[in-house]
């Protein structure tokens, strides 16, 4: 739901701006000085403030300036009964969407809110198709019989917004098939947020997926959000699911649950829209008979299930994978023989893709040659302890 925050001293235009908010189908909340409004804006996901130019304490010129510095992503619109030209025209280059003059008329207010939402939301899809283009999605790469069926369900994934419980070897994409559910997805433009769940201590993880506030523990020095709210709108993809505490996991349920979330150390609940995306290499349902995974979170995120296939089970895609890693790290062309592509074929490969890709990389940098015969790649595979 859209949240709009009027900060505003006077009681009746609180009242009565809200309530017009509110019959449009708008989350409202109010706050009687600037000081209180951003506080409000540190424990809240806000997408629209109404600020009056003459506050108490902070006055409203000083806020804009708080605002546009601190939370960027927020559209402000500057209100005032005392407006004058000069005044309009430093609000806007101070950042202001638009600048109202009260009384505020409902159909002057109702209008600047739609078209200043309207804009917000194309900026975000702008940055978002921003970051595509600067940091462009890999494929999923193979025609053997198991990668169409992983491209099948891929696709069924993506048209719903149901939880995705993606199994696998390390190495096997896990991360690759989540960004790919997420692209041809309706969320496309929202954000795709990864975290590693077995990277980070089980100390910091429920302030990591949760955020918090200002001395909720001892480094915590100022309030932030956390990786639900960043993924509000978008794809949250959990990763190393299984290495999860059950205390976080018992949150994550939670979430699924109820679509809100509480910053650690807050009480207050922040509304988010999310799609999960999680991920293991572990044996969830056999973890969640034993105790060490909740069985209800297993249930709840195992909606669509995908099991990508180990690369020793998809050996006619190496010669595949080979040449595309050759093209990405070597300018010229490099040509692997028969007996040295029989040999790699042969190999397990218990890295899976990621340890092809690395042995890849290090032949193109340490093998100055444009062809590689089996000796080579015998001499490669002994040099990397395999």
């Amino acid at each position: 739901m859209t949240s709009i925050l009027i900060i505003d001293d006077e009681p009746g235009i609180r009242r009565s701006l809200g309530a017009i908010l509110e019959d449009e189908g708008y989350k409202v909340l109010s706050a009687e000085n600037a000081l209180i409004g951003l506080e409000i804006l540190e424990n809240e996901t806000i997408d629209l403030v109404f600020l009056d130019v003459l506050l108490p304490k902070m006055g409203g010129m000083d806020a804009l300036e708080h605002i546009r510095r601190d939370y960027n992503h927020i559209e402000v619109i500057m209100i005032s009964g005392h407006a004058n030209v000069d005044m309009a025209v430093r609000a806007v280059k101070l950042g202001a969407f638009d600048f109202l003059e009260k009384p505020i008329s409902l159909e002057k207010v109702l209008t600047v809110c739609r078209n200043a939402l309207a804009i917000k939301k194309l900026k975000e899809e702008n940055r978002n198709l921003k970051n595509k283009i600067q940091a462009p999605e890999e494929e999923i790469l193979g025609n053997s019989e198991e990668i169409e069926k992983i491209r099948e369900h891929i696709k069924q994934a993506a048209s719903s917004d149901a939880r995705v419980l993606i199994t696998g070897e390390n190495g096997t994409g896990k991360e690759l098939v989540a960004r790919a559910i997420h692209r041809f997805s309706e969320r496309r433009i929202g954000p795709f947020v990864e975290v590693n769940c077995a990277a980070i201590p089980d100390t910091l993880i429920e302030s990591e997926l949760f955020g918090h506030v200002k001395g909720a523990f001892t480094d915590a020095s100022s309030n932030r959000r956390g990786r639900f709210e960043t993924a509000s709108g978008g794809t949250l993809f959990l990763d190393e699911i299984g290495d999860m505490s059950l205390s976080a996991q018992a949150k994550v349920l939670r979430v699924i649950q109820e679509q809100k979330v509480e910053r650690v150390g807050s009480e207050k609940t922040i509304e988010v829209d999310v799609r999960l995306i999680a991920a293991t290499n572990q044996d969830l349902e056999m973890a969640s008979q034993t105790g060490r995974f909740r069985q209800d979170l297993f249930f709840r995120l195992n909606v669509i299930p995908i099991k990508l296939p180990p690369l020793r089970e998809r050996k006619s895609d190496i010669p595949i994978l080979l040449n595309s890693f050759l093209k990405q790290f070597s300018s010229k062309k490099i040509e692997i023989e028969d007996s040295a592509l029989d040999l790699l074929s042969s190999y397990k490969w218990p890295g899976n893709i990621r340890e092809l890709k690395n042995f890849v990389e290090r032949l193109t940098i340490m093998f100055p040659e444009s062809k590689v015969g089996e000796k080579t790649v015998n001499d490669f595979l002994k040099i990397s302890g395999i």
